[in-house]
C-alpha cells in the first residue's frame, strides 16, 4: 500500500509496449533504449491520471532522443547496483521546457543560476517539473511565469509538442553516477507579441535565472550546427541578485561551446536545448514579410 501512495506523489514516466499495461519506468532504465537500440526514435506520449505514458503507438507520436553519452545508455549492471536505493526509487521524472516563439520569430533562452544543484550555469529554455493534476501546458506556463515573470494565457497560445529529450544529471558517467533522470517535453508556444514587447514584461527570479536572451533563427542555427569563425557577441539581459536587470554583451562563442568529454562542465547551451532549437528551426515556415505584432503583456 505504501508503494502505491508513493507513486502518486509526483508525475512519473510509465512505459507501455504492445497490449501490456503501462509500468512505472525504473530510474536506472534507459527510456530511449526501451524503444530500440538507437539514440532517437518515435513514441506516443500522453498524460493519464498523473502518469506520463510513453508507448509504441498510442497518443501523439513525437521524436524521443538521448545524447550519445547518456549515462543510462552506458550504465553497467554493477554501476546501476551501486546507485543509492533512495535514488533508484525516484523513478523517471517528467519536465516541460517552453519554446516561447515571438511574433517576430525569436525564442527565449535563460542561463540557469549558478546556485542551482542541477545544471548550474547552462543555457536552457524555461521549464521544470510537471506537478500533480497539471496538464503539460499548465506546467509549462507556470514554470515560465515562475522563472521569467512572463504571464501567458492558455487561450493566447496553441501548444505543440516538438519532441522529447532523455536527460540525466550528471550528464556523463565521467562526472559521477546520475542522481536525476528526466524525460523533458519541448513544447512550442506561439506568442502574439514581439520579443521587444515581452522584454518589457521580464521579471526573472534571480534564484533561478542569471541571464536572458532572445534568439533569432540565425543565432539558433549557429548554436545547433556551428560554423566557421567565432560568432559575434550577442546582447543579453543580466539578472542581478536583487532582481534588477542590466543590458550586457555575451561572447557568441559561449553559446556554441560543446559539452566537454572530461572534467568539469562549462557555460554552454545544454545538449538537449540544442536539440530543441533544431526542432524549432525545422518547424519554421519560410520567412515572410510581415508587420511586427502589436499588443501589451
Amino acid at each position: 500500500m505504501e508503494t502505491q501512495v508513493q507513486k502518486v506523489q509526483k508525475v512519473l514516466v510509465h512505459l507501455s509496449r504492445g497490449d501490456a499495461a503501462a509500468q512505472c519506468a525504473r530510474f536506472v532504465q534507459s527510456i530511449t533504449g526501451h524503444f530500440g537500440g538507437q539514440d532517437e526514435t518515435q513514441v506516443g506520449c500522453y498524460l493519464d491520471n498523473n502518469r506520463f505514458i510513453l508507448s509504441e503507438g498510442a497518443g501523439q507520436r513525437v521524436p524521443l532522443k538521448r545524447p550519445a553519452f547518456c549515462p543510462f545508455k552506458h550504465l553497467s549492471v554493477t554501476q546501476a547496483a551501486a546507485i543509492p536505493l533512495d535514488v533508484q526509487d525516484r523513478g523517471v521524472d517528467v519536465g516541460v521546457a517552453v519554446i516561447l516563439q515571438t511574433a517576430n520569430q525569436r525564442v527565449l533562452l535563460t542561463r540557469r543560476a549558478a546556485g542551482l544543484r542541477i545544471f548550474p550555469g547552462l543555457w536552457v529554455h524555461p521549464g521544470g517539473h510537471v506537478e500533480l493534476e497539471e496538464t503539460l501546458l499548465e506546467a509549462g506556463l507556470r514554470e515560465l511565469h515562475e522563472e521569467t515573470g512572463l504571464e501567458v494565457e492558455q487561450n493566447d497560445v496553441s501548444p505543440q509538442i516538438l519532441g522529447l529529450w532523455e536527460s540525466a544529471y550528471p550528464a556523463r558517467l565521467s562526472r559521477g553516477a546520475p542522481f536525476r533522470h528526466h524525460i523533458v517535453t519541448f513544447m512550442l508556444l506561439h506568442s502574439p507579441h514581439t520579443h521587444q514587447e515581452l522584454q518589457v514584461c521580464l521579471r526573472p527570479d534571480p534564484a533561478e535565472v542569471s541571464v536572458c536572451l532572445w534568439v533569432d533563427r540565425d543565432l539558433a542555427r549557429s548554436i545547433v550546427v556551428g560554423g566557421d569563425g567565432e560568432p559575434p557577441a550577442v546582447r543579453v539581459t543580466e539578472v542581478l541578485p536583487d532582481g534588477a536587470l542590466r543590458d550586457s554583451l555575451l561572447p557568441g562563442a559561449v553559446l556554441c561551446t560543446r559539452a566537454p568529454a572530461e572534467g568539469p562542465d562549462v557555460e554552454r547551451v545544454s545538449t538537449g536545448t540544442k536539440y530543441a532549437l533544431g526542432l524549432w528551426l525545422d518547424s519554421l515556415s519560410p520567412p515572410q514579410s510581415s508587420s511586427p505584432g502589436e499588443g501589451s503583456c
